[in-house]
C-alpha cells in the first residue's frame, strides 16, 4: 500500500457544478459501506447504498453480532461453572455447578441470536433513511469506472446509478474445501450454525484461527464435547504466543481436545454424525463439524474488470490506506480489501474513503493503532508492535509482563488465568504495543489503544488513577515496573 500524507486532496471523478451535490454510490451494506453511507449524506452528498442479502452484511447478519451474542450465553455458563470456588452451590444438591449440570436450549439461544442480528439490520436502515441514503435491496456490480448496475435475485438488471464516487464494500464468504462441502445440517460454515436446534453432541472445529477458536471455546462452554484441528503447532497462528499458550492450557482444563499439527482432507456424513479424515488418514467422528477456514472475498463477480480495479491474486481488491483503488474516484472498504478482517477497520477504511472522496483532509489507516481482540474464555485483545516483533529485529522494544494472579479483583472473582503485556520503546519508553488476556479483555484494551495512538509514556500510564480494586489496575502496574527499573 502507499503511504498518502495526513492531509490529502479530494479525488473526485469530475467537478460538480456550484451547488450540485455529489453522487456516492456505495455497493455493499456491511460496516464498510454503511458507515460510509451515513458519512457521505452528513457531507450533503446525494447517497445510494446497494446490499442484497441484509442491511448490516455479514458482520450483523451472520458473523460478528450473532456469534458474539452466542459467545455471551456462552459466557455466563462458564463463569456459572467456574463459581464453585466463590461458595456457589447447586440449591437442591449442594453440589457444585459444573458444565454438565447445566442444561442449553440451543433452539431458545440462536433464536434470541437471530433476532438481535435482524433488530441491529433494522436499527442501522433506519438510520440510513433518517440520514436521507437511499437503500436499494439489491446486488451492485460495476459498469464501467462510473456507473453501478442493481441486479435482481436471478441477475437480471433493475436500475443503473451514474456516480461521482463509488465505494465497494462487499465483504467475504467463508471459504470451503472442495472435499467437504457444507450442507448446513452436519458440515457447517459459520453463517449456518444458528440453524441448529439442539446442541452438537461432538463438534468438530477444523481450523484453530480466531474463528475456530472463539466457536471451540463458546460450544464447550455450552457443553458440546469439541475437538479443534489444527494444521499449526499452538492455536491462533500469528497471536501472541503467551496468549495462546494460556488459551491453549484453558481448552486442557475445560476439556477440548486439541489436534495440532493436523490438517482435514474430506469430511463427509455418516448416518447420525460426521467423519473427518485427517491427511495422515486417521479418522474423527463426531456430530457435527465446523469448518473454519478463513473467508474469500465477495469479487468474483463485481465486474472490476469493466473500470479497470486492480486485485491481488487472492481477489481482494488493491487499496492505499485511505482506501483508493487503482481507478480515480472508486474506493474499497472492508474484507473485500484484505486490509484487516475487523468490522472496525472495515467502518474506518470507509469514513476515511468518504472524507477524502469528499474535500476533507484526513487521516490515512494506520495499521499500530488498529486494537483487536479474539472472543474466547479468557479474551485475548492486542494493540500495536508485538512481541513477537521486537524478538525479529522488526522493532526496538522492551517488554514487561503482569500476570493477574497479583491483581485483587481477579482474586475475588476467582480468575486464574491471564496476563497484561506492554511494550514501550528503549529510552523514550513511550508505548507501542500490549496484549491482554483476561475476561472483556476487548474492553480493557482501550486505554493501550489510546496510549499507542497518542504516544503516552510508560510513566505517564503508570501515573494515571485505576479504581481499587479493578483489572484496570493491572494496566498501570505493569508500566510502573519500567518506572521502577529507572529509579533503581
Amino acid at each position: 500500500m502507499s503511504d498518502p500524507s495526513t492531509a490529502l486532496p479530494s479525488d473526485p471523478r469530475r467537478v460538480t457544478s456550484a451547488g450540485e451535490r455529489p453522487r456516492v454510490v456505495i455497493v455493499g451494506g456491511g460496516p464498510g459501506g454503511y458507515e460510509a453511507a451515513l458519512t457521505a449524506a452528513r457531507h450533503g452528498a446525494e447517497t445510494v447504498l446497494l446490499e442484497e442479502r441484509g442491511i448490516g452484511g455479514a458482520a450483523v447478519i451472520t458473523d460478528v453480532v450473532p456469534s458474539k451474542s452466542l459467545i455471551a450465553t456462552a459466557d455466563v455458563l462458564d463463569q456459572v461453572a467456574g463459581s464453585q470456588e466463590l461458595g456457589i452451590r447447586d440449591a437442591d444438591t449442594g453440589a457444585a455447578p459444573t458444565a454438565h449440570t447445566l442444561n442449553v436450549d440451543l433452539s431458545a439461544v440462536n433464536r434470541r441470536v437471530l433476532g438481535l442480528a435482524a433488530a441491529q439490520s433494522a436499527d442501522i436502515r433506519t438510520s440510513l433513511v433518517e440520514a436521507g441514503v437511499q437503500v436499494v435491496d439489491a446486488r451492485g456490480r460495476l459498469d464501467g469506472p462510473d456507473r453501478v448496475q442493481a441486479l435482481g435475485p436471478d441477475g437480471e438488471e433493475i436500475g443503473r446509478f451514474e456516480a461521482d464516487v463509488i465505494l465497494l464494500a462487499v465483504g467475504a464468504r467463508p471459504r470451503e474445501l472442495d472435499s467437504a462441502p457444507c450442507d448446513g445440517e452436519r458440515i457447517l460454515n459459520w453463517t449456518q450454525l444458528y440453524a441448529l436446534d439442539q446442541l452438537p453432541e461432538h463438534l468438530i472445529v477444523v481450523g484453530s484461527g480466531v474463528t475456530g477458536a472463539e466457536f471451540a471455546s463458546a460450544y464447550r462452554a455450552l457443553g458440546s464435547e469439541v475437538t479443534l484441528v489444527s494444521s499449526r503447532q499452538k492455536v491462533l497462528p500469528g497471536t501472541d504466543a503467551d496468549a495462546a499458550d494460556v488459551l491453549e492450557h484453558a481448552f486442557t482444563r475445560r476439556g477440548v481436545t486439541v489436534r495440532s499439527r493436523s490438517r482435514a482432507a474430506t469430511a463427509r456424513r455418516e448416518g447420525d454424525g460426521v467423519a473427518v479424515t485427517l491427511t495422515t488418514g486417521e479418522e474423527i467422528s463426531g456430530s457435527h463439524v465446523l469448518m473454519a477456514l478463513g473467508g474469500i472475498p465477495w469479487t468474483a463477480d463485481l465486474g472490476l474488470w469493466t473500470a479497470g480495479v486492480r486485485e491481488r491474486e487472492s481477489g481482494h481488491i488493491e487499496t492505499d490506506r485511505v482506501s483508493r483503488t487503482s481507478v480515480r474516484g472508486i474506493y474499497a472498504a472492508g474484507d473485500c480489501t484484505g486490509v484487516y478482517p475487523l468490522a472496525s477497520v472495515a467502518a474506518m477504511q470507509g469514513r476515511i474513503a468518504m472524507h477524502h472522496a469528499l474535500g476533507d483532509a484526513v487521516s490515512p489507516l494506520i495499521a499500530a493503532q488498529v486494537s483487536s481482540a479474539i472472543f474466547t474464555s479468557p479474551e485475548i485483545a492486542v494493540v500495536g508492535v508485538s512481541e513477537q516483533d521486537v524478538r525479529s529485529g522488526a522493532a526496538s522494544g522492551e517488554v514487561l509482563v503482569l500476570g493477574l494472579d497479583t491483581n485483587p479483583r481477579a482474586k475475588m472473582q476467582g480468575i486464574t488465568e491471564g496476563f497484561v503485556k506492554l511494550i514501550v520503546r528503549p529510552g523514550s519508553h513511550t508505548v507501542i504495543g500490549a496484549v491482554v488476556v483476561a475476561p472483556r479483555a476487548s474492553e480493557l484494551i482501550l486505554p493501550y489503544t489510546l496510549a499507542v495512538a497518542h504516544r503516552l509514556t510508560a510513566e505517564q500510564v503508570a501515573g494515571t488513577f485505576t479504581v481499587y480494586p479493578s483489572l484496570t489496575g493491572s494496566l498501570a502496574e505493569v508500566a510502573r515496573q519500567r518506572v521502577l527499573d529507572d529509579a533503581t
